[in-house]
């Protein structure tokens, strides 16, 4: 889909800066797929600290705590 869109020399140069783009067309295209794509990550961090989504972590806690208890007892068997 085509779209025209209005900017300033001074906008358009500042979009291919910041997307590294050199042509005007592949910067603009660059620039709504990064903020359409940013928007989207926002939404999700934002179910997470809602609480609407979550993660057990307990299993991992679990296998953290026993390698340490592994770590404790293979630093006491080196010191003896």
């Amino acid at each position: 889909m085509k779209v025209t869109v209005e900017l300033s020399e001074k906008e358009m140069r500042e979009v291919c800066r910041a997307t590294g783009e050199k042509k005007k067309g592949p910067a603009i295209r660059k620039m709504v797929t990064d903020a359409l794509r940013f928007k989207r990550r926002k939404q999700l961090f934002k179910k997470f600290v809602t609480g609407e989504w979550s993660v057990d972590l307990e299993p991992w806690q679990v296998t953290r705590e026993r390698e340490r208890q592994n770590a404790r007892k293979l630093v006491e068997s080196w010191s003896k």
